[in-house]
């Protein structure tokens, strides 16, 4: 059976479209359900209220801290990224208020 190969210009439209669709996933089901989450991250690196959500389909992971009234998202990091050195990057988490 013949099957035609996208050329990258031809499958990167969907696959970006796909990855916000994720991404808009990821961000309505924190916002309905803040306390779920991995505090994998934030328990290793001290940083409390640090939470982790994967996306969908994709080796991303959201990472967040619910506040009072509104949630912060610190970054959007891929699986395979040094999570902890890519965190620790200029945060402050006080000064995301």
């Amino acid at each position: 059976m013949w099957k035609r190969q996208l050329s990258l210009s031809e499958g990167a439209a969907p696959a970006a479209l796909g990855f916000v669709d994720a991404l808009e996933r990821a961000y309505a089901h924190i916002a309905r359900h803040p306390g779920t989450g991995s505090q994998r991250y934030g328990h290793a690196l001290n940083i409390p209220g640090l939470r982790s959500w994967p996306l969908t389909h994709y080796p991303y992971l959201v990472f967040f801290i619910e506040r009072e009234v509104h949630i912060d998202v610190w970054r959007v990091l891929h699986g395979q990224r040094d999570i902890p050195v890519w965190l620790n990057k200029d945060t402050d988490p006080d000064s995301l208020h």
